[in-house]
């Protein structure tokens, strides 16, 4: 946590020759994280239990359920059918997870090589996609007979792409080795 602290306040000091900073108030900084998982495939009520208390134990918060706004015959939804769950991250315990996603969590995901670029969206926000919830630590082995992936978002204060790009590699995100073209 201390790490990504200590980053943020030198975030200004970092970025400001190349995006033309006056005052520290214009530094990009981190809003919020939202991590986010679906129950889709899960039909034993029993299973669908899991996602929540397993969320809550990755992120140190109690989920928000998310239902369905319409029914949709074909894939058997109602509307108010639970569909995922939803955990909005801030303040201390926001920074706890994104030190334990960088330095713990990715590197221990199979034939790890970093994070995509692309994934930065216009507004300067960046979505990651794990396949595996159990590459966080809290996830004990015994209990790996059923796992789900989740949704990371990162929002961040940054106007464009390049902005959220340049603030995200300060923090230590991994992005991926841009191959020289041929």
């Amino acid at each position: 946590m201390e790490l990504t602290r200590e980053k943020l306040k030198k975030a200004f000091a970092a970025l400001k020759e190349g995006a033309g900073y006056t005052n520290p108030m214009q530094a990009p900084k981190l809003q919020k994280i939202v991590v986010s998982a679906g129950i889709g495939s899960f039909k034993d009520p029993k299973k669908k239990e899991l996602v929540p208390k397993r969320l809550a134990k990755i992120t140190g918060q109690k989920p928000s359920e998310r239902t369905a706004r319409e029914s949709i015959a074909t894939f058997k939804l109602r509307e108010g059918d639970t569909v995922g769950y939803q955990v909005t991250l801030r303040g201390a315990r926001m920074y706890d997870f994104l030190d334990r996603l960088l330095n713990v969590a990715l590197p221990r995901t199979k034939d790890f090589r970093g994070i995509s670029v692309k994934a930065i969206d216009e507004m300067g926000n960046y979505t990651l996609g794990i396949r595996e919830h159990s590459i966080f630590p809290e996830t004990s082995d015994e209990e790996l007979k059923d796992i789900f992936g989740l949704a990371v978002t990162v929002v961040t204060t940054a106007k464009n792409k390049k902005e959220a790009e340049a603030f995200l590699r300060h923090l230590g995100f991994p992005f991926k080795k841009e191959e020289a073209k041929k």
